[in-house]
């Protein structure tokens, strides 16, 4: 019988044991990042925040979705969710920009090499079908309860479509406007940026939609290891058996992420 749980066990108990130093390096950087997005937006007054979101959406996805935003963010100001909301929101945006810092140059690179596309489809597939609770055991051990564990455990399951449709994206840009641009003497610098970026940006944009979808479902799930915001309203709402906390807080999450949602496929739309 093979026991691939011992061998896995094992690795982690010699990072945990070997790499304090780092993991603990590392885990001040990212909450030093977190915080900063968490204290800019929840210095930024909810009356100010709300009209600058719902011109925002108003401005790239149209006037339906600008209006359901004010109403939406208002309703959450109104339940008294507002900081939560706002701390899900800065540990969304902190987590999917680090998701893709990683994944859009991972995406670049099986792009332009099938072989390494070979070699990274399985790791990818495994990443985004493996159970998100998961991800949550080696999270807590490298770096203890709150929002960096949740963070870095976001990132890994947020990752992969970006990096897939970035990869999908810079294969199927035309191959005779690739022949033209060498023929005119690019190099791979300029293919990459002025050819294959370009002509690939709605592919990745959409990408990064799925990434921030699944960032902000990671998150929620997250307040199992003390991430706070809104999950923690929904976690407490299930432990506590107070099902009108739990409605309150799901439904926050969900006007959350129609509208993270509009605005980003409206961006995509405008590109």
């Amino acid at each position: 019988m093979i026991r691939i749980g011992d061998y896995m066990e094992t690795a982690v108990n010699w990072l945990t044991e070997h790499g304090t130093v780092f993991f603990d390096t590392l885990s001040h950087a990212v909450e030093g990042f977190i915080g900063g997005f968490q204290y800019i937006l929840t210095w930024i007054p909810f009356y100010v925040s709300i009209p600058l979101l719902g011109a925002l959406a108003w401005r790239k996805a149209g006037k339906g979705t600008g209006l359901f935003t004010l109403l939406g963010l208002g309703l959450i100001c109104y339940m008294g969710f507002w900081e939560e909301t706002m701390q899900t929101l800065a540990l969304v945006l902190s987590a999917t920009c680090l998701a893709l810092l990683f994944g859009i140059p991972l995406g670049i690179c099986i792009g332009n090499s099938n072989r390494l596309n070979r070699l990274v489809q399985p790791l990818l597939d495994c990443m985004q079908t493996m159970p998100a609770f998961v991800y949550l055991i080696p999270a807590v051990l490298f770096f203890g309860l709150g929002t960096v564990p949740g963070a870095f455990a976001t990132i890994i399951f947020a990752m992969p479509p970006v990096a897939r449709l970035t990869g999908l994206g810079i294969r199927q840009v035309p191959k005779n406007v690739m022949e033209a641009a060498r023929s005119f003497g690019a190099t791979r610098t300029q293919m990459l940026f002025k050819v294959q970026l370009p002509l690939a940006l709605p592919t990745i944009l959409t990408g990064v939609n799925q990434t921030i979808m699944m960032s902000l479902s990671m998150v929620v799930i997250s307040a199992m290891i003390s991430a706070g915001g809104l999950g923690e309203i929904v976690l407490k709402g299930i432990t506590q058996m107070k099902i009108g906390l739990g409605f309150e807080g799901g439904i926050a999450v969900v006007i959350l992420a129609i509208v993270l949602d509009r605005i980003t496929q409206g961006i995509g739309r405008n590109r």
